[in-house]
C-alpha cells in the first residue's frame, strides 16, 4: 500500500491507531444516514477495520485514511475496494468524512487522488461508485470526479445509482484538464 498526497490531505493505509476517531465517525447517525450498512458500534468498526486490512493484503487496495496535512487530524477515509454487486466482484470508490469536514471539497479531492492511483498506478480497468439518489452531496462528488451515466439497481435492499468509469474515461478527463 502507498501514501498519496493532495494539497490538503494525506491518504495512507488505515491503522489500529485510527480506531478511536474512526469509531467516533462511524457512530455518528448523520454521517451514516446514507450508509447502506447503518451506524456502527465499536465491534462493527473493528470488523470494518479488519476488512480494510484484509483488502490491503488480498487486493492491494482498500479504504485509505484521510489525514489533514497541516494538523494531522483524522478526517475520514476514501479508496477503491472490492464489492460484490449482482454476483460480480467490482472495484468500488467509497468515502466517508467526519461531519465537521463536510462541504469543503475534501471528498472530491480525496476521490480524485484515489481514482488517479487506481487507474494510473494500479492500472485498474473499471471502477464503480454506488450512491443513494437522495444523497445529493455524494452524487455531486462522483459526478465532479468524472462519473457520468448510471443505472439504478437494488443493493442491500435499497435503490441506488451505480456509476461506472473506465480507465479510458479517466485518461480523457486528465487530458482535458488545463496544465
Amino acid at each position: 500500500m502507498c501514501d498519496l498526497e493532495t494539497p490538503r490531505l494525506r491518504l495512507r493505509p488505515l491503522t489500529t491507531g485510527d480506531l478511536p476517531a474512526l469509531a467516533e465517525m462511524l457512530a455518528d447517525p448523520e454521517v451514516m444516514r446514507h450508509s447502506l450498512r447503518g451506524v456502527c458500534d465499536d465491534m462493527a468498526t473493528r470488523i470494518f477495520l479488519d476488512w480494510c486490512f484484509d483488502c490491503y493484503i488480498k487486493h492491494r487496495t482498500g479504504p485509505l485514511a484521510l489525514v489533514d496535512r497541516q494538523d494531522g487530524n483524522f478526517i475520514g477515509f476514501c479508496g477503491v475496494s472490492p464489492e460484490k454487486i449482482e454476483g460480480t466482484m467490482e472495484l468500488n470508490l467509497g468515502y466517508r468524512l467526519a461531519r465537521r469536514y463536510w462541504g469543503q471539497g475534501l471528498a472530491t479531492e480525496a476521490s480524485i487522488a484515489a481514482l488517479g492511483h487506481a487507474f494510473t498506478d494500479k492500472r485498474f480497468d473499471s471502477i464503480v461508485a454506488i450512491v443513494e439518489s437522495a444523497h445529493t452531496a455524494s452524487v455531486r462528488v462522483v459526478e465532479k470526479v468524472g462519473f457520468g451515466c448510471f443505472e439504478t439497481l437494488e443493493f442491500h435492499k435499497r435503490p441506488v445509482r451505480l456509476y461506472r468509469m473506465q480507465r479510458a474515461q479517466w485518461q480523457q478527463r486528465l487530458a482535458a484538464e488545463p496544465n
